[in-house]
Parts: structure tokens; C-alpha cells; sequence
């Protein structure tokens, strides 16, 4: 195989992967009126804070683990539904955020749903989907590290849903909840870095009244 050959076939390997890896919406959401978060090829639309450790590889955005901080979305959201998948590296940690603000820990200013990998671990307010410290799943959806988990996040008012791998495991009211009553009731979207490899794809949101 010539030189020529080879180079030709890697480019259209590197494309083929790049338009597969894409975020982009299934079949369906545009007409329910979701959009795309994340376009696969840079940060568009992303405000990094802290470490600049995220990148756009082959149509997943990516964080090598280095440093800290997080990523946010440049526009403040209240109610919503989003939409995403992510990929933990073997023990590692990073979580979503939602209502967070820019400044203070947007854990706790916001909530985090938790991303790690522990897979087959009993359900508490650490595990994969807990609304960090707050709300424990119903059940530890979450895949093997290295497997792809999808998550659906909706806030509506005082109440969010979580359903994870096409179950849903945690529906919460914030009044209900001493943790979670006094925060922000709207905020940036964020992406955790935590010290450890992590990839996202498929961000995709619909904007509730």
C-alpha cells in the first residue's frame, strides 16, 4: 500500500469516527425541540473554569483528569431536560452539574449528579446519579468503567428527575429536602473535572417553560 493509499484511508477513518462520535440529536428530538450542547469538534458554547484539561477528540468532549475545576455552558438554564452520555475511566470520579453558579463550589451552589464508576456498588448519595450528598438512587444503574451510561436529567420548578440506562431512579422535590431547598433555582450546566479521564457525547437539551 502506497504512502498516498494509507494517509487517504486514515483520513477517512479520523472522519468516519468523528462523524459517529458526534453529538448530535437522535431521530425525533429536533421536532421535540432539542439542540445540540456540543457541536464534537470544539468547545463552542463552553466556558472553561480552572484547568483548561477539556478538549473536543474525535467528536467526544473529553477531560484528561488534569488540574481541576469544571466546564460550564455559557448560558444560565432554569427548567429543562438534558440529555447526555458519558464514559469513566476504571475508578474515576467527575459529576454534572445543573443550576450552578460561576462562583463557589457549584456542587452545592447548584447541584452535582454524581459520575463514577462503581458499578455493582449498593445505591447512597456518593454513587453514580445521586444528587451529590443530597439524594441516593433508587438503584446503581451505572455500566462497567469504559461502557457508555446515559443519563436524562429534568428540573421543573422545585422537582428534578433523573433517569439513568432507561430508568428512572431519582425524582425529587428541593422543598422536601433540607440539602437542597435553599439553592440557586437557576444556573450554568457544568461537566466536573475531578482528577480523573472522563468523555461525554450526545449533550442535548429541551428548554422547559
Amino acid at each position: 500500500m502506497s504512502f498516498r493509499s494509507a494517509a487517504l484511508i486514515s483520513a477517512v477513518c479520523a472522519l468516519l469516527l468523528t462523524a459517529a462520535g458526534e453529538a448530535q440529536l437522535f431521530r425525533g428530538e429536533q421536532k421535540q425541540g432539542f439542540v445540540s450542547l456540543f457541536s464534537g469538534r470544539d468547545l463552542s458554547g463552553w466556558a472553561v473554569m480552572g484547568e483548561k484539561s477539556w478538549t473536543a477528540e474525535n467528536g467526544l468532549l473529553a477531560c484528561s483528569g488534569e488540574g481541576g475545576g469544571w466546564l460550564r455552558s455559557e448560558k444560565e438554564y432554569e427548567n429543562f431536560i438534558w440529555r447526555l452520555e458519558y464514559r469513566i475511566s476504571p475508578g474515576g470520579n467527575s459529576g454534572i452539574f445543573i443550576r450552578s453558579t460561576e462562583q463557589g463550589n457549584p456542587a452545592f451552589t447548584g447541584m452535582e449528579i454524581q459520575v463514577l464508576d462503581d458499578y455493582g456498588k449498593q445505591p447512597d448519595t456518593h454513587t453514580a446519579c445521586a444528587i451529590y450528598d443530597a439524594v441516593a438512587p433508587t438503584r446503581n444503574m451505572s455500566k462497567p468503567a469504559g461502557q457508555w451510561n446515559r443519563v436524562e436529567i429534568t428540573c421543573q420548578g422545585r422537582n428534578v428527575v433523573v433517569i439513568m440506562n432507561g430508568e428512572k431512579i431519582v425524582n425529587a422535590n428541593l422543598d422536601r429536602n433540607p440539602k437542597l431547598k435553599d439553592r440557586v433555582p437557576k444556573g450554568y450546566l457544568g461537566l466536573q473535572n475531578h482528577g480523573s479521564r472522563v468523555e461525554y457525547r450526545r449533550l442535548r437539551i429541551k428548554v422547559l417553560p
